[in-house]
C-alpha cells in the first residue's frame, strides 16, 4: 500500500464510488411508478323488483352504446389511416 501512488488511491475510490452510485441509483428507479394506477369502479344499482323487460331493455340500450363508441372509433382509425394514405 506504501508503494502506490496518489493517483491510484483517487482513481480506486473514484471507481467504488461511481459503482455503488450506480447501484443505488438502479434499485432506486426500481420503486419509481411500478405501482398499478387508481381505478375507479363504477356500480349501478337497480331495484330487486326489476321485470325480465326492463333487464332486456337495458342491456340493448348498454349494447347500442357500445355499438356507437366502436363505430366512432373505427371512423378515427379511418381518419388517421387516410392521413397516412392508407386504404
Amino acid at each position: 500500500m506504501r508503494r502506490r501512488s496518489r493517483e491510484s488511491f483517487i482513481a480506486a475510490g473514484l471507481s467504488v464510488l461511481f459503482t455503488v452510485v450506480i447501484v443505488v441509483v438502479f434499485f432506486l428507479d426500481a420503486k419509481v411508478n411500478t405501482a398499478p394506477p387508481v381505478t375507479v369502479t363504477y356500480v349501478d344499482s337497480w331495484s330487486e323488483n326489476r321485470t325480465d323487460a326492463e333487464i332486456k331493455a337495458d342491456q340493448v340500450k348498454d349494447q347500442a352504446a357500445r355499438e356507437e363508441r366502436a363505430a366512432k372509433r373505427q371512423e378515427q382509425f379511418k381518419e388517421i389511416a387516410n392521413s397516412f394514405g392508407i386504404e
